[in-house]
């Protein structure tokens, strides 16, 4: 089953472009990664979909009702975590946290206060007298505290530190194993990584690639470093499927997507003081697609 669809989704503002032709499908229980850098459409998609925003032209379903004409219906069972979180200054995060849940026909006092203690975070304290990081945690409260069957998340560590980043990707762990769908907007790569099981990368407004992290991994480039006294070695390696060559001292790095057994065939000619061969990270991928690769 999927939970979310979204077909051709396209949204202008004026004639400036925000989205355009966007179709992706989030399937039930997963954590969908959406990578991109800022201004290239994460947070267009993602307030289209929450109907903040309408549609240029396109569609989009949750749980199959229709994003723009089932808003409501939908909101009842999504938790929406912004990428920056803003509430009323003077009113104490437990206030703020109730008047939350009073939107839903649920108890929700113990879910807020289990997600507070794993938070680290203090229910008495004002709002405006918490920190970036404090207001993110409040944010993450705030998208849980319903036991939401779906979270949207747009840049949800910002403002973390390293310790409270892993405590939330154990919590988001722990919901993906309820059943919960998740659907991680960021564009630090190693977060992706981390969590997701598909990512969709968006380029200028549009969806260049959706594929599983392990196959984006291992059907892509691998990273080689050959360390030889032989000169001439960029030359050497002149061939098709080589990307990004380096050459420092007596140490030469490339990426290659090819037959393996044809680089081997071409290093074994070579001699060698060592050879390391590796699986790129994602940001090298990532690039990759951004500098035009397809």
């Amino acid at each position: 089953m999927n939970v979310i669809e979204v077909n051709k989704l396209t949204k202008y503002y004026g004639k400036a472009r925000g989205i355009i032709d966007v179709s992706f499908k989030v399937k039930e229980g997963e954590i969908f990664g959406f990578i991109g850098p800022n201004g290239s459409g994460k947070s267009t998609t993602i307030r289209t979909l929450l109907e903040l925003i309408h549609p240029t032209s396109g569609e989009a379903k949750i749980f199959g009702l229709d994003c723009v004409e089932d808003s409501a219906r939908i909101m009842e069972n999504v938790g929406y975590l912004p990428a920056e979180v803003f509430y009323y200054d003077d009113m104490k995060v437990i206030e703020l946290l109730n008047y939350s849940a009073s939107f839903y026909k649920k108890d929700c006092s113990k879910k807020i206060k289990e997600l507070a203690k794993i938070m680290e975070l203090d229910l008495t304290r004002k709002f405006n007298e918490l920190s970036t990081g404090n207001k993110k945690k409040v944010g993450i409260v705030q998208a849980l505290l319903h036991e939401p069957k779906l979270l949207i998340l747009d840049e949800p560590t910002g403002g973390l530190d390293p310790l409270m980043q892993h405590k939330f990707f154990d919590l988001l762990k722990e919901e993906k194993a309820k059943g919960v769908t998740i659907f991680f907007s960021s564009h630090i790569l190693s977060e992706v990584q981390k969590v997701c099981d598909r990512v969709g990368i968006i380029k200028e407004g549009k969806l260049v690639k959706i594929q599983n992290i392990n196959k984006l991994n291992e059907e892509n480039y691998k990273r080689f470093q050959i360390e030889t006294m032989e000169s001439n070695i960029k030359e050497y390696f002149n061939i098709k499927g080589i990307k990004d060559i380096k050459v420092k001292g007596n140490i030469c790095s490339f990426l290659y997507n090819g037959d393996i057994n044809v680089i081997l065939k071409k290093i074994t000619k070579l001699k060698l003081n060592n050879l390391t061969i590796e699986e790129p990270d994602l940001e090298e991928i990532f690039l990759h697609y951004y500098n035009g690769g397809k």
